[in-house]
């Protein structure tokens, strides 16, 4: 039974597939087992991760997204330690023993990510100070927007049986809103080296064919909201970012005529308000 368990999520990225497996295959740290989750693929996936290496575990399913994708590999998997990546990004090759240098046998509520190249073009894309990264407690700084990739983290199997797997009726914002639920309650470990490169100028990336992913945070953060254990400082912390979202939504739903739509979030932000007080 392999050590860490290295999830990949894959729906028709046969051109870029290659180099996320090939960054996994050669990691300086060996004791992992390696699963590819194909989320109905059309291209030539199959071929490619099968010619690849036959240590590679590929398992094929109907289309149902990604979070479903990531949660059939949990499933599937044996690993103590399980890290994702995404299928357009790949790794550092000593990605993985780093992050396992800061675990300590027994803690079963480590989580560690790290910094990240982004790439844009095969240029590198300065990040803004909004999605800088850090370790530690940032429930707050996590409300705003996301700031932990899947392609960046390990963490424990027991700390994602004790705090739920990917909401997969969530189409987007599918990983802030798992660690918005992990950021609550635990700190986060995190290396400030870029150990993982992201690369962003694909079309078929989330953030560019979802719209308004802002509603699915505003999804999340009601889901928190709902957490008893949840302490009195961080729920009105996520009370005032759901009532900031949801008047930016309201909005512009209303300058696109969608009034209707508009009026529920007006209506959800003044329920909060009015709830504050």
């Amino acid at each position: 039974m392999a050590f860490v368990s290295v999830i990949i999520p894959t729906f028709n990225r046969g051109d870029v597939l290659s180099r996320a497996i090939g960054s996994v295959l050669g990691q300086t740290f060996q004791d992992f087992e390696l699963i590819v989750v194909d989320d109905g693929s059309t291209d030539y996936t199959k071929d490619l991760v099968t010619s690849l290496s036959r240590s590679i575990r590929y398992i094929i399913q109907d289309h149902k997204g990604v979070s479903a994708a990531r949660n059939r590999g949990i499933v599937e998997s044996t690993g103590a330690l399980i890290a994702f990546l995404d299928s357009d990004d790949e790794w550092r090759k000593d990605k993985l023993q780093k992050q396992l240098d800061l675990y300590e046998s027994g803690d079963s509520h480590f989580i560690c990510h790290s910094n990240e190249l982004w790439l844009r073009s095969g240029r590198t894309v300065k990040q803004k100070e909004i999605h800088r990264k850090q370790g530690g407690h940032f429930f707050e700084r996590a409300l705003e927007r996301c700031l932990i990739s899947p392609s960046a983290v390990i963490m424990t199997r027991s700390l994602l049986d004790e705090t739920g797997y990917f909401d997969e009726s969530l189409p987007a914002a599918e990983d802030y809103d798992l660690w918005l639920r992990i950021v609550a309650y635990h700190s986060v470990q995190f290396i400030d080296e870029p150990i993982v490169i992201k690369h962003g100028d694909r079309e078929d990336q989330l953030s560019r064919t979802v719209p308004a992913i802002d509603r699915y945070r505003i999804q999340a953060i009601t889901k928190i909201l709902e957490d008893p254990r949840l302490s009195d400082h961080y729920r009105d912390a996520a009370v005032r970012q759901l009532i900031r979202k949801c008047s930016v939504m309201s909005k512009g739903l209303a300058r696109r005529g969608k009034q209707e739509e508009a009026d529920q979030y007006y209506a959800l932000a003044q329920k909060y308000q009015y709830n504050q007080h």
